[in-house]
């Protein structure tokens, strides 16, 4: 099978909505769905845009997904992985929930605030929390702390990604990544931590 990776796009926002962006890139329209945070931030309709990407294959579709920031992306790709969510439902996550929030009610077990979200629902919110409370902490363990609430260290999303890119499972990429940080390796620096990952796996 051959695997595909965009990760990100950088070109000029021609139309936003709240749920869907088109950006032009060297005459090549390229239409993104993009949860409610990414909105927030976009810049007006015109203007230069740099956006992360994650493409989403299935046998009758592929599909672009948009994110502002790398703790979005992260955020995401950790939904994806928990049995019977799809990219839809994750993206109706993140535009129901900000990270700060969703960091802290998996980890306190609030199925209530989870289940409030469209698409998620009680049973699926238990599953968030089961397969998550011990994924999600280790990234934003070591981020900063912002009056906006907590924020992940742009680097560490990045090496997560790149790990993955290499090859690496999503669970052994956050284990590396995890033996990086307690072996002390800087959280703010993208090539000292895949660095210190890939020898803690050798």
């Amino acid at each position: 099978m051959v695997r595909v990776m965009i990760a990100f796009l950088r070109g000029t926002l021609v139309e936003k909505n709240p749920v869907n962006i088109l950006l032009d890139v060297n005459g090549v329209g390229y239409d993104l769905a993009i949860p409610l945070s990414t909105y927030d931030a976009l810049p007006a309709s015109g203007e230069p845009l740099k956006i992360l990407t994650h493409l989403h294959v299935r046998e009758d579709a592929w599909q672009l997904f948009g994110f502002a920031t790398s703790a979005e992306k992260t955020a995401f790709l950790l939904l994806l992985n928990v049995n019977g969510i799809g990219p839809r439902v994750a993206l109706n996550t993140l535009s129901g929930i900000t990270i700060p929030e969703l960091h802290k009610a998996i980890l306190d077990g609030n199925v209530k605030r989870l289940g409030a979200i469209s698409g998620i629902g009680k049973k699926t919110a238990e599953r968030i929390i089961i397969e998550l409370k011990d994924k999600i902490h280790p990234l934003l363990a070591h981020a900063s702390t912002a009056p906006g609430g907590v924020k992940i260290s742009p680097a560490l999303g990045d090496t997560l990604l790149a790990l993955t890119s290499l090859g690496y499972p999503q669970e052994t990429a956050r284990k590396l990544l995890q033996a990086a940080l307690d072996a002390g390796a800087d959280a703010n620096n993208t090539e000292t931590l895949l660095k210190a990952a890939l020898a803690s796996g050798r």
